[in-house]
């Protein structure tokens, strides 16, 4: 099929042809028919990389009346990037629409700006849930006449904590025509939003359902915690045309991975929220023109990346939520392109893998970590591709009879050799004395033996911790770690496996980290800026006393915190709502 078969009008066309987009991809061919009739409500499931901003932008620039000046369009996405991109997109198709003006509106940019831009007229706005929010409460922008509102990425809006953001949204936009919603996965939140806020919506999936891109391979390796960063290293050696993504849990682990590999000779970055938007754009503008090969990204600041020659994406860490894996492996095999997704996993995590073949509903290898020699030789390998691809180039000629002089008394290998020390040596000379950082079968199984027994983190010289917080505090495993690797010097590579009960949780610590989270325990650590208490967690199970705490838990379960902070408040809840906190935790972040 071509674009010309789905009625699109000729100024779209045009920009099309000039785009070089000739054929929809399969979900803009199903999409677009179905939207152009204006008053469906509808969702559409495909994975990233597949089309899905063409599916919709076009049929909204097509609906939407460019001679009335008020905003009609309504785009919600999950980041700045995301939001950036789309504004991008629309404004390439619109290049012959000389009526339609669009405005991207989100964080961390003048909103005054913003402001003069929607009074100054335009049919679509492309917003970011909190920026839109703020704009509806200064009465910048009326939600009541928006008609057509699209929610790109909705399950990483929820995965965000935007749904209460977005469930003002949609209740204040109270005229709309149709809704569009547009996620990779249909976890149930999604679905009560659709059923909610959208009346009977015709659903179309590309794909499998909450499966991840064909197109990818999914490998892991295992190894211990402390050698997360050299095994990095390696497999970054290892594929020497690498275009990648490294993601990892959080801002600080972020900063970690980037500066290490920064400072061993890697051509790497980092994209976080503590990065002002002008130093975000200059990230992503060297990734984007591949001045950088390694990017290494928080999953929030990693959402919108749009490349479509991303060859691989490594997993320093698993996300919290198995979920976002398909998230992080959807950067690569975009516009029907193949890519690798790597995880690293320690010996505990691999009981994980069955999970994430049942959410990507493919096979998972096991992959030996690259060893010196199978590094030196691809290295050599890809060096000889290269000196075999570049072309002659007539201006050395002149100077080719005197280079060859010098080097007569040496034979062709000798020649070869000798340029590969030359070009190698450092590489070699580092890898000389490398271990194996494998962790191998039997050594697992004894670890998952003692882990089993209770024993593991404590004959290791591990400990495991208690905190006086728990799932009745609204926090997230995410939250743990955040809290703990910003009230101590605990890295977040440190931060084994987080127990969530209702009023307290329980989280392991590896050795390299234990003296400095023992450091801690006097001052304990902070939430939402209250006092969180920290123990070391007795025995191999309940810390003494849990059972205790788990009762009273039940009989005063409007306390913030169940031990910590009765002195502060006496008991009673903080007076913040919990969609307030929620709110706040993320301006934070």
């Amino acid at each position: 099929m071509k674009f010309e078969e789905l009625e699109l009008s000729e100024n779209l066309l045009k920009s099309l042809n000039e785009m070089g987009f000739e054929n929809p991809t399969p979900i803009q061919e199903k999409t677009i028919p179905i939207l152009l009739a204006g008053t469906k409500d509808y969702v559409g499931l495909a994975q990233t990389g597949t089309g899905k901003t063409a599916a919709f932008s076009l049929p909204l620039l097509e609906l939407i009346d460019s001679d009335q000046k008020h905003p009609q369009g309504l785009i919600l996405s999950p980041t700045r990037e995301l939001c950036m991109q789309i504004h991008q997109e629309i404004e390439r198709f619109s290049k012959h629409l000389k009526k339609v003006k669009a405005v991207a509106v989100y964080g961390g940019t003048d909103i005054v700006k913003q402001i003069k831009q929607i009074e100054r007229g335009v049919q679509i706005v492309v917003a970011t849930p909190g920026r839109l929010l703020d704009l509806a409460r200064r009465r910048a922008l009326d939600l009541s006449r928006i008609d057509y509102v699209v929610l790109d990425e909705a399950d990483e809006m929820l995965n965000m904590g935007f749904k209460d953001d977005l469930d003002d949204i949609l209740s204040y936009a109270t005229n709309v025509e149709s809704t569009w919603l547009f996620s990779a996965t249909m976890p149930k939140e999604v679905r009560r939003i659709a059923s909610e806020y959208m009346n009977n919506p015709e659903e179309v999936t590309i794909g499998q359902k909450n499966a991840a891109n064909v197109n990818i391979e999914h490998n892991f390796y295992v190894t211990d915690n402390r050698n997360r960063m050299l095994v990095i290293q390696r497999v970054i050696d290892y594929y020497p045309n690498i275009y990648g993504i490294v993601f990892c849990r959080t801002r600080r682990e972020t900063k970690e991975v980037a500066e290490s590999l920064m400072q061993n000779g890697y051509n790497a970055d980092a994209l976080h929220g503590d990065l002002s938007q002008a130093q975000r754009d200059y990230v992503m503008k060297k990734f984007k023109t591949k001045n950088l090969n390694i990017l290494v990204a928080t999953d929030v600041a990693a959402r919108g990346i749009d490349v479509d020659d991303i060859s691989h994406v490594i997993n320093y860490n698993l996300p919290d939520e198995l979920e976002v894996y398909t998230h992080r492996s959807g950067r690569t095999a975009r516009a029907g392109k193949k890519g690798k997704s790597i995880v690293l996993l320690s010996p505990r995590e691999t009981r994980k893998v069955r999970a994430l073949e049942k959410i990507t509903n493919q096979s998972w290898t096991e992959m030996k970590i690259p060893g010196p020699e199978a590094i030196c030789e691809k290295q050599l390998i890809h060096y000889a591709q290269e000196i075999k691809e570049t072309e002659s180039n007539s201006v050395v000629d002149p100077f080719i009879p005197a280079f060859l002089e010098q080097l007569k008394d040496l034979s062709k290998e000798e020649i070869i050799t000798r340029v590969a020390v030359q070009n190698f040596n450092r590489l070699l000379d580092y890898y000389k004395d490398a271990k194996d950082l494998s962790v191998g079968n039997s050594e697992r199984k004894s670890r998952k033996d003692r882990n089993d027994r209770g024993e593991g983190i404590r004959n290791s010289g591990g400990e495991r911790f208690f905190v006086s917080i728990g799932k009745k505090d609204d926090i997230s495993v995410k939250d743990i770690i955040e809290m703990v690797v910003q009230g101590s010097d605990v890295q977040a590579k440190d931060i084994g496996r987080i127990d969530l009960q209702n009023n307290f949780s329980f989280f392991e610590v590896e050795p390299d980290g234990v003296s400095k989270m023992r450091a801690v325990i006097g001052k304990g650590l902070e939430f939402d800026g209250a006092p969180v208490k920290l123990e070391v967690a007795s025995g191999g199970g309940e810390k003494k006393g849990d059972r205790g705490r788990r009762d009273k838990g039940k009989r005063n379960a409007s306390s913030r915190f169940s031990n910590s902070n009765s002195s502060r408040d006496g008991g009673r809840r903080n007076s913040r709502s919990d969609s307030g906190r929620r709110r706040e935790r993320r301006r934070r972040r």
